[in-house]
């Protein structure tokens, strides 16, 4: 997911590297601290795979140092429109990569491709789970005892009612509303 920031924020506007860090930290920070040893690594494959190019600029005040300006390429827009039509299973099922994905799903052009990817995410939550089972099934609230684990339950459920609710109203504003009410 650190590769989609990267190519999805670059994707917006040309950042220095520190820039860059600060806005990924925004997104995924609070679930994913952003080191430098993950971004950098990161950015290097980025700039090899002919992703990313980097340019040199002074900054502006005096005694300007000159600092390093990251810009996505023709190739790095292509990996970023093949990683948002085309999200792996698990982006998809992992709530925080979801919400990495979501962010920049505006980024594909086709209303049908963005409703695709959605259509995966509602799939994928209109699976019976549960953090616990019950004689093989998904746990059902009135079938746990303790009060901490039902608490986990309640807010996952309410979270994923709010979710479902979310991805059938926009897939209906995507698809002009027959797709959304035949998957509901």
């Amino acid at each position: 997911m650190l590769a989609l920031s990267i190519l999805g924020f670059l994707a917006e506007r040309p950042m220095h590297a520190y820039e860059l860090r600060q806005v990924i930290s925004d997104l995924i920070g609070h679930n994913r601290p952003v080191s430098d040893g993950a971004l950098y690594p990161a950015l290097n494959r980025l700039l090899e795979a002919g992703h990313l190019e980097r340019h040199a600029e002074a900054d502006s005040g005096a005694g300007a140092r000159t600092r390093q300006v990251l810009r996505i390429t023709q190739s790095g827009r292509q990996e970023l429109m093949r990683r948002l039509s085309e999200p792996k299973t698990s982006e998809i099922t992992d709530g925080g990569s979801f919400f990495t994905l979501l962010a920049f799903l505006s980024r594909l052009p086709e209303p049908e491709q963005q409703a695709a990817v959605l259509r995966r995410r509602l799939d994928f939550l209109t699976q019976p789970a549960s953090f616990f089972s019950h004689s093989g099934a998904p746990a059902r609230i009135k079938d746990v005892d303790d009060r901490y684990r039902k608490g986990m339950l309640i807010m996952a459920r309410a979270a994923q009612q709010a979710e479902r609710a979310w991805l059938e109203q926009t897939l209906a504003e995507l698809t002009g509303g027959a797709a959304a009410s035949a998957e509901a």
